[in-house]
């Protein structure tokens, strides 16, 4: 038998070493969502990635998505699913819904798959972290649309989380938020969410685990990954259209935490097996890092 497959398996610990040295005690918060999530066996292998991140002494954060779930248990419900630039409508009906998939569902199911894996999960509802105001956006005909109970974050309560991180337990954070006004829940696009909370923290990587390989210069050819953009070079790509579309929001809220103090911020494709060690503990990575 060939010595070599083993040999190889030595020589990615040891290509890891470093990455391990400097990261532990270091806290990451990673976004789950996209069809990232759809798939149970991957979502599974997404929960051991993070176990070891643990085991190796990182403090993994999680803030996950549920946008499909939701979507399927308003069609159950009779009611449509709507968006308003990228924002999903949320009537008082509807966030009742959202609440109870993201509660009940989602995020219990998370933290379960940590625990199998041997992993320390708690699940925390968002409204438990999160402090919102209703929001406006902006139609396509240049409009202010009031969409419901679809808010932003103007603060976040830590006491929850950092209890966990002193217990070496994984938080499992849904994207809802309390309404400074009436505590009532508030939709939070998990994207702004998670950025608004890595703010917060300050915490050494942002990782956007999605259905993205990450930034391309030509987004239907995976084989023009940027694997490593800066602040200013984003905002080029922005203003001469290489970034587009949804990606749009994405990296605004990427530069958005670097400028808050998050040191390095990931977009990593979640549909790919153990995409998330391969993203921070091998050399080359896999996604796009955007940098200071």
């Amino acid at each position: 038998m060939s010595l070599q497959h083993p040999i190889d398996k030595a020589e990615a610990l040891i290509e890891a070493l470093p990455y391990l040295q400097a990261f532990r005690g270091k806290t990451f918060l990673i976004k789950m969502g996209g069809s990232a999530m759809e798939d149970p066996e991957l979502v599974r292998k997404v929960m051991r990635d993070i176990v070891f991140m643990e085991v190796a002494g990182i403090n993994p954060i999680i803030v996950h998505g549920g946008g499909k779930a939701i979507s399927a248990a308003m069609k159950d419900a009779g009611l449509d699913a709507e968006f308003v630039s990228g924002f999903r409508k949320t009537s008082d009906e509807a966030i009742g819904i959202v609440e109870k998939v993201l509660s009940n569902e989602i995020n219990p199911g998370l933290v379960q798959m940590i625990r199998e894996f041997g992993g320390k999960a708690t699940g925390i509802p968002g409204t438990d972290v999160f402090l919102g105001e209703k929001m406006r956006v902006i139609d396509a005909h240049g409009t202010a649309v009031d969409i419901g109970r679809v808010g932003e974050v103007v603060g976040c309560q830590l006491g929850n989380m950092e209890t966990a991180h002193r217990a070496g337990i994984v938080p499992v954070i849904s994207p809802l938020a309390a309404e400074l006004a009436t505590g009532r829940p508030l939709n939070i696009n998990a994207d702004l969410a998670a950025a608004a909370l890595a703010k917060e923290l300050r915490v050494t990587k942002l990782v956007y685990l999605s259905d993205v390989p990450g930034l391309m210069k030509d987004p239907s050819d995976p084989s023009t990954l940027i694997h490593s953009v800066n602040r200013e070079q984003a905002d080029a790509m922005m203003a001469d259209g290489t970034i587009s579309g949804g990606m749009i929001p994405k990296i605004r809220s990427a530069l958005d935490a670097l400028n808050a103090g998050v040191r390095k911020v990931h977009f990593v494709d979640g549909r790919l097996p153990h995409a998330l060690l391969l993203e921070i503990f091998t050399d080359g990575g896999i996604g796009t890092e955007v940098t200071r």
